[in-house]
């Protein structure tokens, strides 16, 4: 018997004109396993492992490949991994947030905005990215009023070196902000935490994309005994019109090919 795949379940992230898989590939645990919340701890992958995972993710559909500079080493690691198959890939990456000796630290300034988009494109060994979310320290709407941040990254879409951008907040007031001007917001939505279902709404009516960050609860998922985890937290998201993809950052194979045969039941059942 072969698992089901997300090969013909891709869907329109908003109005952007990419195609995404309903869950996208997280890269933290490829490039930073220090001040990350986890249930357990885990080994970056080596080389090896990592190409092997990004094989399994595209045979079994995954097309979308989540990043960022406060991943650590994860952008400069799948510049060189995903080499030949620029083609195969809507590559999603950050500005905002920099993750140097163990602290974060945010800046949402024009020039660093920029530096940082000119540096992911570096690395990464590409001339575009598909997708810039701003990484929001919480502050959502000081970002979006009193930053440049957002206009910088609208010009930088103006010349192709992004072909989206929008906002991975912390509140309502942000995501929905974010969306007017923007194309995406990547928000927190799972069975445990539900507070921006308004920003997934938003996006319904107006045509825009949402990501889904934490989507599994970071691991950390609660259930009455005898039920499957992946399958309710699936069964919330999927449920949601306006959600194009789920992100998960899962770096062991059975784990990944479990959520994708879930994912794909679940999407043909509603």
């Amino acid at each position: 018997m072969t698992l089901p795949t997300l090969h013909d379940l891709h869907r329109p992230l908003g109005s952007t004109g990419l195609l995404v898989s309903p869950l996208g590939l997280g890269t933290v645990k490829l490039g930073r396993d220090q001040g990350v919340k986890y249930p357990s701890g885990f080994q970056i992958p080596d080389d090896d492992e990592a190409r092997m995972l990004l094989r399994q993710a595209r045979q079994l559909g995954i097309n979308l490949i989540d990043t960022a500079p406060a991943y650590g080493r994860s952008e400069e690691r799948l510049g060189p991994l995903l080499r030949g198959q620029r083609q195969d890939w809507v590559i999603v990456s950050k500005v905002g947030e920099e993750f140097e000796e163990g602290v974060s630290r945010h800046d949402f300034s024009a020039a660093h905005t920029r530096m940082s988009v000119e540096r992911s494109l570096k690395r990464l060994e590409t001339d575009f990215i598909d997708l810039v979310l701003v990484h929001s320290d919480g502050n959502d709407l000081h970002i979006l009023n009193d930053c440049e941040v957002y206009q910088t990254l609208a010009e930088l879409k103006r010349e192709g070196k992004i072909r989206g951008f929008g906002f991975s907040g912390k509140t309502v007031e942000g995501g929905v902000k974010a969306l007017e001007q923007g194309d995406c917001a990547m928000v927190t939505y799972n069975l445990n935490e539900q507070a921006e279902k308004a920003v997934i709404d938003y996006a319904a009516v107006h045509g825009k994309g949402i990501l889904v960050k934490k989507a599994l609860a970071s691991g950390h998922v609660c259930l009455e005994p005898g039920m499957d985890p992946v399958r309710a937290s699936f069964m919330l998201l999927f449920a949601q019109t306006g959600v194009a993809s789920a992100i998960v950052g899962t770096i062991n194979p059975l784990h990944l090919a479990h959520n994708v045969a879930t994912a794909a039941q679940v999407i043909r059942q509603l």
